[in-house]
């Protein structure tokens, strides 16, 4: 066990030196085709080493983090970590199955990683640039577009899919080469790394994945929803906030910057003159260069649109001055909206400015307003010029447009979730591969070990075997997974010990059990001078043709080794009930009388009352009844013609069946007085003869069978009564 959790702890060493390899590896090489202005990056070699030595998890962490560290040299790398991921999981997918091995699979993997590849940096480029990109793509896009007459966008997919092609065709080829000089020992080495136990077999892996499908849900994928819940929950609130708080700045400083301005342009406007403005406009003197002052402000406050001066009355509003938008000019005329009015212009009051009317009216400045409109977003302030008496003559308003910083924030959030998506996907399957190694497989491993174990109960060696197999899983992950797989290794070990004093307790029970049943049988066939090794014989016959029956699949719902074990245990009880029966019936040496046949025959009533009693006193025991059965019902005929209750067919005891072919069997082959003696091929054509009328065709079948190994015995005790 230590010198495996020693080779675990130096695969995960060289797993951690192979990253850092890997990043270095593909930075420098992009690095330098990047500074060539090469059209491939070389960027993917080591990810496909990576990959295969050490999984998933490793493979997308190295392709990750040299988007990130590309960033040095190439701002754009960091958005093109999903395309590395998706590499990754097709790179996984055929390393882990062993299939790089053949030339074609080679082939469909260069093909596939091209398309897949190409298809989702067009996709990256296409949302972040609008269909800007590498100059060899866009070129070569530009090129097909104009010689094939294609729609750019399909020509720019497909110049992407040609590069990358070549990109990945070239890093995997190179990829392979190296992996074939790596030392087998240390690529199994990172591969294994990652185990906190002895490592599954593939066909345990491929038994737990089906395993896995059988329940509704899977510790694994319960635990990764969690975590990828609470990771994008995380993400969104931590982006909304940071979206809310630069939003609510960037507003609250385009407020100030609006206010600044109407502040200033307040300090431009001779109050003495407002009216001589509006009555007589542009003409006026000092009119324009007031006017190009107001531009100049306007121009100079980033942000700022439009900027205007105006007098408010109750029932509407006269403009001053009102300049012409600084940049969405052609937008606003083009909806056919008069730009500029003209000095003494009156108009309604604007429907923002109407819960402020009584404000205006007494020369009070104004808060920040926001406005939209179906083309436009302001934060508009005002401000009051004041003339010498302290009266308010009019306002300067100044419209802060809002609508390019949510412009800014869009593109900003596209660019982080094009980061982010690559973060996300390294910091999932780390997730997975932790929840995998520390909590999945050795759970898997410790379930299907006590699985054996269960399933080995009635068999020591396997249960001892099964112990063994749960030991040498060697979990070793430093947490309660540890603590509870040694509990169960020392109860499972306790308890096939303590089953092992159990079964050899019981074998002792049973021996001295089967040592009482031979005893008794043995007093009844001393008694009966015919009857020499009978209840060895039959008990002998009985097994022989159970076992011919359980071969040939006949009585399957009945017959089992169980079943079999049970019946042999308690066939030599049969004839308990001959106990009863007094000696001069049992010991006469001519034929019997009609009345004494009755009293002979009363032996199975009579064993059928013992073995009842013994029951009652004892309990359900299985080889009871059936010695209960065979002793009550080995006379009965299958047609229904014998005794003691005329049963007929499968009604009669299946035991009793099998008994009664037996006891005939050693009845014909047994010597007795005054009775010729048959041979074994003689007495199973008597039965055969019998078969259908006395005795059960399918038992008489197994019985014809078996006769080599019926001969062995019917010989072994003919030696042993010689």
């Amino acid at each position: 066990m230590r010198d495996h959790f020693l080779k675990n702890h130096e695969g995960n060493i060289l797993r951690v030196i192979s990253i850092v390899l890997g990043i270095t590896f593909n930075t420098v090489l992009s690095y330098l085709s990047y500074q060539l202005s090469l059209p491939v990056r070389f960027d993917s070699i080591a990810t496909v080493i990576v990959t295969s030595m050490g999984g998933l998890y490793s493979g997308i962490a190295t392709a990750v983090l040299t988007g990130l560290l590309s960033t040095l040299f190439n701002k754009e790398a960091v958005y093109f970590g999903i395309v590395g991921v998706l590499f990754v999981i097709l790179t996984f997918s055929l390393t882990s199955k062993k299939l790089l091995n053949k030339p074609g699979y080679i082939i469909g993997y260069i093909v596939c990683a091209g398309f897949i590849s190409g298809i989702s940096s067009s996709f990256v480029q296409w949302r972040l640039y609008m269909g800007e990109g590498d100059a060899y793509v866009v070129d070569t896009a530009f090129a097909m577009s104009d010689a094939t007459g294609l729609p750019y966008i399909i020509s720019f997919v497909f110049s992407n899919i040609l590069v990358n092609l070549g990109d990945k065709g070239l890093c995997i080829l190179i990829a392979l080469l190296i992996l074939h000089y790596i030392p087998e020992k240390i690529q199994i080495l990172i591969r294994n790394s990652g185990w906190r136990q002895k490592p599954l077999t593939g066909e345990e892996v491929k038994l737990f994945s089906i395993t896995e499908h059988k329940v509704r849900f899977s510790l694994r994928f319960r635990t990764m929803l969690i975590q990828l819940w609470t990771m994008l929950l995380l993400v969104v609130m931590m982006g909304f906030v940071g979206i809310r708080l630069y939003f609510e700045n960037a507003i609250s400083e385009k407020t100030e910057i609006a206010r600044n301005a109407v502040i200033f342009a307040s300090t431009l406007i001779d109050p003495d003159r407002i009216d001589e403005y509006m009555e007589i406009g542009e003409i006026t003197p000092g009119y324009k260069e007031t006017e190009d002052m107001l531009y100049h402000i306007r121009d100079a406050a980033a942000g700022v649109e439009y900027l205007y001066v105006f007098q408010v009355k109750e029932k509407g509003m006269t403009y001053i001055f009102d300049l012409d938008s600084g940049t969405d000019y052609e937008e606003y005329t083009a909806q056919g909206d008069e730009v500029g009015y003209d000095p003494g212009t009156f108009t309604p009051i604007d429907e923002e400015l109407i819960p402020y009317l009584d404000d205006l009216l007494n020369g009070r400045e104004l808060p920040a307003i926001e406005s939209r409109t179906a083309f436009n977003w302001f934060v508009s302030t005002y401000y009051p010029v004041i003339d010498d008496s302290g009266k308010c003559v009019c306002y300067c308003g100044a419209d802060a447009s809002i609508d390019y910083i949510s412009d800014y924030l869009l593109n900003f959030v596209l660019h982080v979730f094009w980061i982010m998506l690559g973060i996300i996907a390294m910091i999932l399957t780390y997730g997975i591969r932790a929840i995998d190694y520390f909590l999945v497989f050795p759970i898997y491993g410790m379930v299907s070990r006590m699985m054996d174990l269960t399933q080995s109960v009635g068999n020591q060696s396997k249960s001892d075997e099964a112990v063994k197999k749960l030991r040498k899983l060697d979990i070793h992950t430093g947490d309660e997974i540890e603590k509870l797989y040694d509990e169960i290794c020392s109860f499972a070990m306790h308890g096939s010990e303590a089953m092992r004093s159990i079964r050899r307790y019981s074998n002792d029970t049973l021996k001295m059990q089967d040592g009482l049943i031979m005893t008794m049988a043995d007093m009844v066939e001393n008694r009966d001078s015919d009857s020499l090794y009978h209840i060895q014989k039959t008990s002998a016959y009985v097994k022989i043709i159970l076992e011919s029956l359980y071969k040939k699949g006949y009585y399957a719902e009945k017959i089992s080794q169980k079943y079999i074990d049970d019946v042999v245990r308690s066939a030599p009880l049969h004839d308990i009930g001959k106990i009863r029966v007094p000696d001069q019936i049992l010991q006469k040496k001519h034929k019997l009388g009609e009345e004494e046949n009755e009293i002979l025959r009363a032996h199975t009533t009579a064993g059928k009352e013992i073995l009842e009693k013994a029951i009652d006193a004892i309990g359900e025991a299985d080889y009871l009844k059936e010695a209960r059965n065979m002793a009550a019902y080995h006379h009965e005929h299958w047609d229904g013609n014998g005794y003691p209750e005329g049963l007929h067919g499968q009604v009669i005891p299946l035991s009793a069946r099998v008994m009664a072919v037996a006891d005939r069997l050693d009845t014909l082959t047994s010597v007795r007085q005054g009775k010729k003696l048959c041979t074994l091929e003689e007495a199973l054509s008597n039965i055969k003869e019998l078969s259908g009328s006395r005795f059960d065709p399918k038992i008489v079948e197994a019985a014809l069978d078996a006769a080599p190994e019926l001969e062995i015995i019917l010989n072994k005790y003919k030696d042993m009564s010689l």
